[in-house]
């Protein structure tokens, strides 16, 4: 390696981290989406602690949901993580409002974490990590590292087990005190318990793709190959032009 090469390696590695940063933001929405996430779940615990109203708790969740719906919408950003965060309320308050029981206003949550986190790692062993699924089209690769880039698939399989290990162990945490704990108890743990793994996940991931082989750009790739279609027929166009017009010309001549 020369002087000049190793400034060359450098910034190709700080560009990669940086869209590796930038697919990692827009996949899981940033500061803006845990904000998202945290907030009804804790003006929802917050309410209930200070006047045990179920009723009262569940609207207001519901409500500062659908109002972060209505600000993406007015804002015209990207409202995907703003409605996934109002389903999941409104499982929440549908469970606990059949059942009269505040606590069940976690339990769909809590079982989407379960399943999520056995998916990451049952997806995994199968040779199919669910992260690769999940960031395969943010960087445009789709599923070309399952075969052709096996450096990605190797961080993406860390990346979901990582994944799937905190939000297990998560689970391991909450569910003991689905059962034990009262409802401010367990609704102040599973908020403290929000953001710390999230970005526990986030940074694991970085790493392990900071470190693997750039993504190979598919959809670059099938323009290339559209557009050396194009010339290739253009070329055979003139030739058979050429070829045509030089037949014409032996042809006057005799």
């Amino acid at each position: 390696m020369t002087s000049l090469d190793k400034p060359t390696e450098d910034t190709q590695a700080d560009d990669a981290r940086a869209v590796t940063e930038a697919a990692l933001f827009e996949a899981f929405g940033g500061v803006r989406g845990m904000v998202e996430t945290v907030l009804p779940g804790l003006l929802f615990v917050t309410i209930f602690t200070i006047n045990k109203d179920l009723h009262l708790s569940a609207i207001a969740a519901l409500a500062v949901s659908l109002l972060l719906v209505v600000v993406r919408l007015v804002m015209r950003d990207t409202v995907k993580h703003a409605f996934s965060g109002v389903f999941g309320v409104a499982f929440g308050v549908v469970f606990a409002m059949m059942t009269g029981n505040a606590k069940n206003f976690y339990l769909p949550g809590m079982l989407y974490t379960l399943g999520l986190g056995l998916a990451y790692v049952i997806t995994t062993l199968a040779g199919v990590p669910l992260m690769g699924l999940i960031l395969g089209p943010v960087f445009k690769e789709n599923l070309s590292w399952r075969t052709r880039n096996p450096g990605r698939k190797k961080a993406y399989a860390k990346a979901s087990y990582a994944w799937g290990g905190i939000l297990l162990a998560k689970c391991a945490i909450l569910f003991p005190l689905y059962w034990w704990a009262d409802t401010a108890q367990l609704g102040w743990v599973l908020v403290a318990l929000k953001i710390p793994p999230f970005l526990l996940a986030v940074w694991l991931t970085w790493v392990f793709l900071a470190k693997a082989p750039a993504p190979i750009d598919v959809f670059a790739e099938m323009e290339a190959e559209e557009k050396a279609e194009e010339e290739r027929k253009a070329a055979q166009a003139a030739e058979r032009g050429d070829t045509e017009a030089a037949g014409g010309r032996h042809r006057r001549e005799a």
